[in-house]
């Protein structure tokens, strides 16, 4: 076949770094940079001994990197080089740009040779992706990258921080819980037991400088109804007004492991100065034989911004136990 200008050069040539003759030895190995090569055959060779080309098969032959000389050298020959032509189907180093995903093979490329800033499946992801980690999805038949902030969706709720325990405590604080990332919280405290039949639930809120603050408001409506008996009654009760901390019943707590206080509240707007308001849900198992459900609302006549939530028994009342938890939503 014919070519406009050179014609193009197939296969992994390469020549062989000098060899000492040794008198009286026929056999010697074939190295390029120092490294062992293996030509493919003895026809895939260009011997030079003394200034005449040899030729393959009558006068060497090659078995892996050796090479044999059909008799032993003496002292005096000179082997000129060995130039190895390699495979005629062995390109040697691709140039740039030159191997398309056709010339990969099946399952060839496989995760050791795959760099980690890469999207596969070498590696496990143990906790909610960042905004910037990216999924692959098909877009109608064409692979493309999208990123966890544009598929994670919202208004859902976030946790922030939890606190159980199983022993006595009298107080326990989430410290700089509220900050500017969210506008709205949700605080759970569930399975609550006090360690003895005293006491009525408070929270305070603290600001920067972890002081209270006063100027709650607060009202609740009250359905009660007698443990075990057919006594109920409903009624609206004004709770607290100025005081510094939020109470959440009229009723003391009872030690009671069997019937768990719970206690579900939302909290608008604690971190911006503006006026925080709260809705919380509050079912008491109380010492006087009933059962107390609250729906209560409460706000703070301030625009001071807060920080953090202690809770505590008004009485100082130990805990025995409880399980809490605070979320943040994510918009």
């Amino acid at each position: 076949m014919a070519y406009i200008g050179r014609e193009p050069q197939i296969g992994n040539f390469q020549v062989c770094d000098a060899i000492s003759v040794v008198n009286g030895q026929a056999a010697y190995t074939m190295q390029v940079s120092s490294v062992n090569v293996s030509p493919e055959t003895a026809n895939h060779m260009i011997v030079s001994l003394n200034g005449i080309i040899q030729a393959p098969g009558s006068s060497y032959t090659v078995s892996g990197s050796t090479i044999t000389f059909a008799s032993n050298l003496v002292t005096g020959d000179v082997i000129d080089f060995i130039h190895i032509l390699g495979s005629v189907l062995d390109l040697g180093v691709p140039s740039d740009n030159t191997v398309t995903a056709a010339k990969l093979g099946a399952n060839s490329v496989t995760a050791a040779k795959l760099n980690n800033d890469i999207i596969s499946g070498s590696t496990e992801l143990a906790s909610e992706p960042a905004d910037t980690d990216e999924f692959l999805v098909s877009d109608a038949g064409t692979i493309k990258r999208i990123d966890y902030s544009l598929i994670k969706g919202g208004g859902s709720f976030s946790k922030i921080a939890n606190a159980d325990y199983s022993s006595a405590v009298s107080n326990f604080t989430y410290t700089d819980c509220f900050t500017s990332t969210y506008s709205v919280y949700k605080f759970y405290m569930f399975d609550i037991d006090v360690a003895a039949n005293n006491d009525e639930l408070e929270i305070e809120f603290l600001n920067s400088s972890g002081n209270d603050v006063g100027d709650w408001r607060q009202v609740a409506v009250e359905t009660y109804k007698e443990q075990g008996g057919n006594g109920a009654g409903t009624g609206l009760f004004n709770l607290e007004e100025n005081n510094d901390y939020l109470r959440f019943s009229t009723r003391d707590l009872k030690a009671n492991t069997s019937m768990a206080t719970n206690l579900e509240m939302e909290i608008y707007l604690p971190y911006e100065s503006k006026y925080t308001t709260v809705h919380f849900k509050f079912f008491v198992v109380s010492d006087n034989g009933y059962n107390y459900y609250h729906n209560g609302y409460a706000f703070l006549e301030s625009t001071t911004s807060l920080r953090s939530m202690k809770i505590y028994m008004d009485g100082g009342t130990n805990f025995a136990s409880y399980k809490s938890t605070l979320y943040g939503l994510t918009r």
